[in-house]
Order: structure tokens, then sequence, then C-alpha cells
């Protein structure tokens, strides 16, 4: 069970007791900040045990020995927990992959896409729960709100921008591939947002090698690989290459 520190134990029971003497606003920052993270270290150990659907907010409370009352002051619903953990997965994965990004040279393309691939796979392993919870089965009567939409799009973006860079080291290929109305226009909303550097055909690709990956990740944490692969570094190494070859060529 988490453990409050003195300070926010302190202003806790002062606000539960309905005590009147106000904390400074510093404090009050500095608690409100700490409750919250307790909250959702808690929430996350109750995915791993529980499973998303059945997250809720007053099993929470009673773990952390909070009324129930009180953590609606943090949390008004489930809901709103649950975008708070699908926010902070989304942007740990998007930094882990801008991080691995980074380490690598600019036209070192392969290595790029190997890269972020190897750093998705590190962190869904490490965090499995979190990451079903952003890449697995919807949690039912759940819909995700805008606020959740620029921490989905921080991994997606470095693979737009390696794709971009492909096409600057490589030229952009003869775009024969024949897309089908409406993909084609919805293609196009990705060439808009990556500024037209990465044409319908190109976006296709990379959204396939993209489900590939995570398709792969998926297979292994949940158990689909058992007595099929046993040596899952080489397999998925050996994928992300041949992926890699075709999306960057």
């Amino acid at each position: 069970m988490f453990r409050f520190t003195a300070l926010a134990f302190e202003y806790w029971t002062r606000h539960a007791e309905g005590v009147s003497k106000p904390a400074a606003p510093g404090i009050r920052a500095r608690v409100r900040a700490e409750l919250t993270e307790a909250i959702k270290t808690t929430a996350r150990t109750h995915l791993a045990s529980e499973g998303a659907p059945s997250l809720s907010l007053r099993a929470v409370a009673r773990e952390l020995e909070m009324a129930s009352s009180a953590i609606y002051r943090y949390f008004p619903s489930r809901e709103a927990l649950l975008t708070a953990l699908i926010i902070d997965a989304y942007n740990t994965v998007g930094a882990c992959v801008e991080e691995a990004d980074a380490g690598r040279e600019r036209d070192d393309l392969e290595g790029r896409w190997i890269a972020i691939g190897s750093a998705v796979r590190e962190w869904a392993r490490a965090n499995p729960h979190e990451y079903a919870l952003i890449y697995g089965s919807p949690v039912p009567g759940y819909a995700a709100p805008d606020d959740t939409i620029v921490p989905a799009t921080r991994a997606t973006l470095v693979m737009l921008q390696l794709l971009a860079d492909a096409i600057a080291i490589n030229g952009a290929p003869d775009d024969t591939t024949e897309i089908p109305e409406p993909l084609r226009s919805e293609l196009a909303a990705v060439e808009s947002f990556a500024d037209g550097s990465v044409p319908p055909a190109v976006a296709a690709i990379g959204l396939a090698a993209w489900a590939e990956m995570l398709g792969m990740i998926s297979l292994e944490l949940f158990g689909h690989l058992e007595n099929v692969v046993y040596d899952r570094d080489a397999f998925y190494n050996h994928t992300m290459r041949a992926t890699g070859a075709r999306l960057l060529r």
C-alpha cells in the first residue's frame, strides 16, 4: 500500500476532519500533486490485478485509506482516472521512442527503425498492463476524450519523421499503389499532418509497419507465441529488419 508522506498525511487528515486552518498555496499544490500521483500509482496496480474494466475509484480510495468522497476531488469519475492513466502511458512510451530515435544518426534509417521498435517493445514488456490499456482491447463504456490525442501522436510523429527522412534521402517512390477511396482521402490527411512530406502510398506502408510491430508485441505479451516461437528476441529483430526493408526502400 502507498505510504503518504508526513506532509500529505497531515494535510489530508486536516481536510477530512474539516479543520479550517488553510495550508499555504505551495503546500496545497505539492500535496495535491503527491496524492494525485499516489492515486494513479495505486490504480496501476489495480490494472494489473483486476484489469481496466474493473477499475474502481472506491477500491483505490480504500487501499489508500482515503474517504471515498475525497478521491472524487482529484478524479471526478473512473473515466477521468482512466484518461489520466492513458495520457501517462502514451507520454511515457512516446518519450522512450523519441529518446531512442534521437540516439541514432539521422541518415541511419534502418538503425532508427530498429531503435524505435526496440524502445516500444522494451517499454511494453516492462509495463504490460499499461501497454494493454492503450494498445489492447478498448475498455467497455469508455470513450477517450480529445485530451489523449496529442500524447497518442508522440510515437507516431517520430515514425512520420523517419518516413519523411527516408524520402528526403532516397527520393520519393513512384506512387503506383492502387489505394481505394475513401482510404486515399484518409491517408491524404496523414500527408497533411506530415506537412506534405509523406504521400498516401508511403503513409499506408508506414501504418502497416506500425501495425505489424504492435502485432508482434501483442502476440508476445498476450501469450500467443507460447510453444510456437522460443527465441522471441531473434524473431522480433528479424521481423523488424524485414519490415524496415519494405518501409525504407
